[in-house]
């Protein structure tokens, strides 16, 4: 819209934002039932606890999600309906919970790509009301802190020249001096700016201080809307709308319409009560009314036709607790690694109905710590739960939807809880940690999830299986695997003291997680580079790494399997800079059956993260076996180097090498990062230079030939031919040059030096 039309839009009403009877489903799942906002001017907030429907809200106020019914008007023209783009280019700017940075692009590409040109904010006015952001203007989006994060979140939508800022979340999973300074950020915009301010908010006291009024968010429905110093300064009342101030534990006093006693009290004016048989459940001395959910006949009853919504058959009724009522979206975005990094809440999984009592003894002696804990139950027998999050919430998340969990096989279920519970984790936001305890079975339920986690965020399984071989469960992630010692079954006298040690191992990971965090965001810490070795690459590294060490963090990779694994779940996770992945031998042994074998993700996590990335094939001559008797039959006449008693090392053919050599450029074709990937024509490992047992030129011109002729080259990927030995000096300082011309760190470090 042009800057004049909008300007005209902005006096045609008084009301910037109304919403009114909004209705939006998550397939039979009633997310936001009826909901009516007015915002006027300057900053309203919208409070309440996880799962209520607030970010719901946002998403439909954007046009991400679709509403069944209601209306949205943004001064005074309805926009329901409207694609994003749309709605943006209105005059609406969102900022969404989580800051979705891209982490390769530095904060001046951020700005550049979001700035429209000829608006109230430009770029320089966005450097001088934010000076962190223009000292680290070359600096990437994993490069910066929590509270840097989000300023550049929120000057990415103020450059669209908004008249309404949509913030979700803006201070979640910040430390207490970094939340202190966005709300001064955001005082300070609604103050200075003609740009109101819809803030979406768990942190009571940063809403009431920035906002005028506040609108309380229960089971999605504004339950109430009053003055912000109102419930500021009335700690009951916060309680007893919130269930603030309490611990997961602790029994929380709901809204009296959502929990009437024994003693039934009249209902408040045009407050919903529970409808007559509605399900309750026990707790303590009062039952408690379940808002009707997917799995209760009740949400059949509004909202969906006969024609839309047909009920499933009947299938074991799953438990609901209070503030629980619905599923969030299956198919929301994932967070980006860097996200899941930022929190202090604690995840205590595991299976409820069978490991209560032990579950529950490890989330106590972590809140007796002061820390946040969230209880998450993945049982999958159907019985009541007791869990913050039970397992019909995690359960939608499975691509076959809940069915494929609840099938009745045992077996069957519990795979199917394991993948659900995967793709749920990876969409939660604030996670400051993640401990369960169980056999096998809960072992395999839950570590999966933990592997998704990014490297760094502590885990902790306590499991009656870490005695023996645990490469199954730990992969290429950080798991701490403790041994229960007794089965995970009751609790006695040794089970207490394992159990108890996993909790204090936890809670001091994440307290002392939180203090390093701020700190690494006040000392300027070298970019993180991965890098590849193997025993006969080893010289070619030692090189590199002398010339690249003042400018990177060096992080060397033996890859025998789980080493390219583990450097991929880094590039995941958002903590490499860069790569020189010069030793590929694991594609020798993923395709020829040895032991240090990749995975047919290997190059999956630089084609989905997009950093710079050198690779090569380094030690594409060799398959890595065990002992000689090992070797299998059908290579009983192949070329062979005894490395040691316990490692035998078989020479690859042509036909091998042009198999790989294809396989690896159709992944490289796959990348769209910068790519540089370079072949040693003069050998690919220490055992194939001239006069060496692998030397084999018949074999090296298969595998360089397939890449070649398979290799797309573009302007932003390119492939080197180096007449060199892969350890040869000269073949290092290629490798170090290409890395130069593709990543502009080095080259930043050296201006800023001068």
């Amino acid at each position: 819209m042009a800057m004049a039309d909008r300007n005209r839009s902005r006096n045609n009403s008084s009301a910037i934002l109304q919403v009114r009877d909004l209705h939006v489903y998550y397939g039979q799942s009633h997310a936001l039932q009826g909901v009516d906002l007015t915002l006027e001017a300057g900053v309203h907030a919208v409070v309440g606890r996880n799962g209520m429907g607030k970010t719901t809200l946002c998403n439909t106020i954007m046009g991400m999600l679709p509403a069944r019914r209601g209306s949205i008007r943004f001064m005074g023209e309805e926009i329901t309906g409207l694609p994003s783009y749309k709605i943006a280019g209105k005059g609406i700017g969102y900022t969404p919970q989580g800051r979705r940075l891209w982490p390769s692009l530095t904060v001046d590409e951020h700005l550049r790509l979001s700035d429209t040109g000829g608006g109230a904010w430009t770029i320089e006015r966005i450097y001088d009301t934010f000076p962190r952001l223009a000292e680290r203007r070359r600096n990437g989006g994993a490069q910066l802190s929590g509270g840097e994060q989000q300023m550049l979140a929120i000057s990415r939508a103020l450059l669209q020249d908004p008249r309404l800022l949509v913030l979700d979340e803006p201070t979640e999973g910040l430390a207490p001096v970094i939340v202190d300074q966005v709300e001064k950020l955001l005082a300070d915009l609604a103050a200075e700016s003609d740009v109101a301010i819809l803030l979406i908010e768990q942190n009571i006291a940063v809403a009431t201080s920035i906002a005028k009024d506040v609108a309380i968010m229960v089971n999605g429905k504004i339950s109430r809307v009053m003055p912000a110093a109102q419930l500021r300064n009335d700690r009951a009342l916060q309680e007893r709308l919130l269930g603030v101030g309490r611990h997961s534990h602790e029994d929380v006093e709901l809204p009296e319409w959502q929990a009437p006693t024994e003693d039934v009290a009249p209902p408040a004016e045009n407050v919903s009560v529970a409808p007559e048989n509605s399900p309750v459940t026990a707790s303590t001395s009062r039952l408690v009314y379940v808002p009707p959910t997917r799995w209760s006949s009740a949400t059949w009853a509004e909202g969906a036709s006969s024609q839309e919504i047909k009920p499933e058959p009947k299938k074991p009724e799953a438990p609901v607790r209070p503030f629980d009522a619905k599923p969030e979206p299956v198919f929301k975005e994932p967070l980006t690694p860097l996200e899941a990094l930022v929190g202090n809440e604690i995840y205590v999984v595991g299976t409820f109905d069978t490991k209560g009592a032990e579950l529950t003894f490890i989330r106590d002696r972590i809140v007796d710590q002061g820390l946040r804990v969230r209880t998450v139950d993945l049982s999958t027998s159907g019985k009541p739960s007791s869990a913050d999050v039970p397992p019909h919430l995690i359960a939608p998340y499975h691509r076959g939807g809940a069915a494929s969990v609840f099938s009745g096989e045992r077996g069957t279920s519990v795979r199917a809880m394991a993948d659900a519970f995967e793709n749920w984790i990876t969409r939660q936001r604030g996670i400051g940690g993640i401990i369960s305890a169980a056999g096998s079975g809960g072992t395999a339920l839950a570590t999966p999830a933990m592997r998704r986690l990014p490297i760094g965020v502590p885990k902790v399984m306590i499991s009656t299986v870490a005695s023996g071989d645990v490469g199954q469960y730990v992969g290429p992630s950080d798991i701490m695997m403790m041994y229960s010692v007794t089965d995970v079954q009751g609790l006695n006298q040794i089970s207490r003291q394992v159990l108890a040690n996993g909790a204090n191992a936890v809670a001091g990971m994440v307290k002392r997680a939180t203090g390093d965090r701020e700190k690494r965001a006040q000392i300027a810490t070298k970019p993180g580079l991965g890098l590849t070795m193997f025993g006969v690459t080893t010289k070619a590294i030692q090189q590199i790494t002398a010339q690249l060490d003042d400018d990177y963090d060096c992080l060397v990779f033996h890859a025998t399997g789980v080493g390219g694994q583990s450097m991929e779940k880094l590039a995941d996770s958002g903590l490499l800079a860069a790569a020189i992945d010069l030793t590929t031998t694991e594609i020798c042994d993923m395709m020829m059956g040895g032991v240090f074998a990749a995975t047919e993700d290997r190059f999956g996590a630089f084609i989905r993260s997009r950093i710079p990335y050198v690779g090569s094939v380094g030690a594409l001559d060799m398959v890595n076996f065990g002992a000689r008797d090992t070797v299998p039959e059908k290579y009983k006449d192949r070329v062979f180097v005894e490395h040691n008693p316990q490692v035998t090392l078989m020479r690859t053919t042509p036909s091998e090498n042009a198999k790989m050599g294809e396989w690896i450029a159709g992944r490289l074709n796959e990348m769209t990062g910068p790519v540089r990937f370079l072949i040693p024509e003069g050998g690919v490992s220490a055992l194939d230079a001239p006069g060496q047992p692998f030397h084999d030129p018949a074999a090296d011109k298969a595998l360089f030939d397939a890449i070649t002729a398979r290799f797309q080259e573009g302007g932003n990927r390119r492939l080197i031919r180096v007449p060199h030995n892969i350890n040869d000096p000269a073949f290092a300082t290629a490798a170090v040059q290409a890395l130069e011309e593709i990543n502009p760190m080095k080259r930043n470090a050296r201006y800023a030096a001068v």
